[in-house]
This record gives structure tokens, sequence and C-alpha cells, in this order.
């Protein structure tokens, strides 16, 4: 059994108290490999943010539970030797889809797990949290729950539809299961193909498509029945047009690939909402400097030469969300 405290991390009880009152959200990065956590804690050290790195099954498998653990204690670390004092930092895992998978994650150091039985029927949902929030509970580890369904494909998460989350069942749902936070459904979406065209308007001028809008209605329900209570937004990715122009001008092809407009994202962070997901992001960010870097010097062969330019495009999307999108810099004690 790992202590996350032993590590030097921390959970999501303060930090997400502190964004529901101050009318910001946290980031919440997912990473698979070096270059993105160091990009992701280079961003969150120099703009003082707080910060969580997510992991998900499939990214678990990837890089090693035992590695992710020294890597999440060296993160720590490594944002003190980058001149951030008190940093805040959560080991969180993202869709966790089994009691087993959560039970294990808290035994090797995450500070926070989510369960997500949005899947399951209602009552099944209510009971495979509450295990989770009961043993999480023992070792101080916040728990994370899903209420509603996201469509789109990231990872092992797949559905076809979604459905969104019904503000009369999440009084009920956050007391009868313990949770920390609620995961909730307003239509973003997984992965980089967020919406089907026909689900979209065109911008006549530039002929990209236009997502539809987020159904803020069912968000200030919610947060009526559930006054400061952590909302979590999944599948917030904006896909960044430059690093999609980018993918495809070195080879790519990624038609119709459409985010989550980022002023929706920053109304958002501003109300309940405390923790915002974002993934496919970085993933765009890093091929577009790998495929880029290929492409201009055919002949390098050393992964450093092209890591440190996705970990350079990276740390800049980084900034920027946290400060243009998410209002969460400057927040942490020195």
């Amino acid at each position: 059994m790992v202590s996350f405290k032993e590590l030097g991390l921390v959970n999501t009880r303060e930090m997400f108290k502190k964004a529901v009152d101050g009318g910001y959200a946290i980031p919440a990065f997912n990473f698979n490999n070096l270059e993105q956590l160091q990009a992701i804690v280079t961003a969150a050290a120099e703009t003082k943010s707080p910060v969580i790195l997510q992991v998900s099954k499939g990214a678990r498998n990837y890089a090693n539970q035992t590695l992710l653990r020294y890597l999440a204690e060296g993160a720590v670390a490594y944002a003190k030797e980058l001149g951030c004092e008190y940093p805040e930092i959560v080991l969180h895992l993202d869709h966790g889809d089994t009691f087993e998978l959560c039970k294990s994650c808290v035994d090797m150091g995450f500070s926070s797990v989510m369960i997500d039985g949005s899947s399951l029927p209602y009552e099944e949902n209510i009971a495979l949290t509450k295990k989770v929030v009961e043993y999480a509970h023992q070792y101080d580890v916040t728990v994370e729950a899903e209420l509603g369904v996201l469509a789109g494909v990231e990872d092992e998460v797949s559905a076809e539809e979604s459905h969104y989350t019904k503000p009369e069942e999440v009084i009920d749902f956050s007391k009868r299961s313990g949770c920390d936070s609620l995961a909730i459904s307003i239509g973003t979406s997984h992965g980089a193909y967020k919406f089907k065209p026909e689900q979209c308007t065109r911008d006549p001028k530039t002929g990209k498509l236009v997502p539809p809008p987020l159904a803020f209605d069912v968000l200030h329900e919610i947060e009526k029945k559930l006054p400061g209570f952590p909302i979590v937004l999944h599948g917030s990715s904006s896909v960044p047009q430059e690093y999609v122009d980018l993918i495809d001008k070195y080879g790519g092809n990624m038609p119709n690939a459409v985010g989550i407009p980022e002023e929706q994202l920053r109304e958002a962070s501003k109300s309940a909402v405390c923790k915002i997901n974002i993934d496919s992001d970085s993933r765009l960010a890093y091929t577009a400097g790998v495929r880029e870097t290929l492409a201009l010097h055919p002949d390098y062969f050393d992964p450093r030469q092209y890591g440190k330019v996705a970990r350079n495009y990276m740390i800049d999307l980084y900034k920027h969300k946290i400060v243009d999108v998410l209002g969460s810099d400057n927040k942490l004690a020195k």
C-alpha cells in the first residue's frame, strides 16, 4: 500500500472547493509518456496553477503502474525545481470501469479515482460508485462519478450517442453514492471528432464546421439542485485548427475534426464546473510537432529531436488552456 501523501500529491477536496468559490476550473490533462508529463508540469509550475494528471486504463497499461507511481513523485519534485514551492498535483484515474481497477490505483498511490458506471442502470451505478467511495475514503482518496453518457471514442471509452444528465437525479445520486465530484453530460464528447457534420453548421467564410452549443440550461439546473457541489466536464478538447492543419499539411488526414469552442469552456469554468478534462488537444499538438519535424528533417532519427518540438507545442497549449480558458493561473500559495 502506497499513500499518495508519501509521494507529495494532494487529493481534489480543497482544490475543488477553492475553484468553485473562485470561479475557475482545474485543468485535468491526460498523459501517456514522459514528454506529455514534462509539458504538463512545466506549464502548471510556470503559471502557478494546480493541476490534475490523468491516467486512463489504457495509459496505465501502456506506461506501467509502478513507473507511474515514481513519475508522479518525480512530477512533484520537478515542479519544485522549476520554482513552484508548493505544487498542488493530483494523480487521477480517468474512467475506471471496475472496483478492482480503482482499488489497485488507490493502493498504488493515486490521490483521486473516477469510477464510471454511467453505462450501467441507475441503481447499479450508485451501488458500484458507493463501493469505490467506501474503499477510497479509508485512505483519503477522492472519488469522481459519472451520471449521463458522453458520445465519442477515447481509449476504451466509446458511445455512439450521448444522453444528457437528468437534473432530477443528481441529488439522490450524489447523496446515496457519496461521491466527491460528479461528471455530467451536457453536450461535450470524447475524441477529436466530437460531432458529425450533420450535427454542425458551416462557417460561410471558412467552410469549417461550427458545433452545436453546450446545454447550459441543464448545467444551471444541476447547479440549483447541488449548490457548490463540484461538477466535472469530460471530452472538453477544443481541437485547435492550427494543429489539425499542421497534421494534414505533413501527411495526416483529419477531415471534419471539431471540438468544443473555448468561449463555451470559459463560461463553464466560471460556474460549478471545477474540473475540465482535456486529452485530444495534447495528442494533436504532440502529433503535429512530430509530423512537422520529421517532414522538415527527414534525416532525423533521434526521438529527442522531434520529441522536443512536440513537448514545446504541448507546453504552449497547456499554458493557453490554464491562463486563457480555465483561469487557474496564480492560484497556488507561492
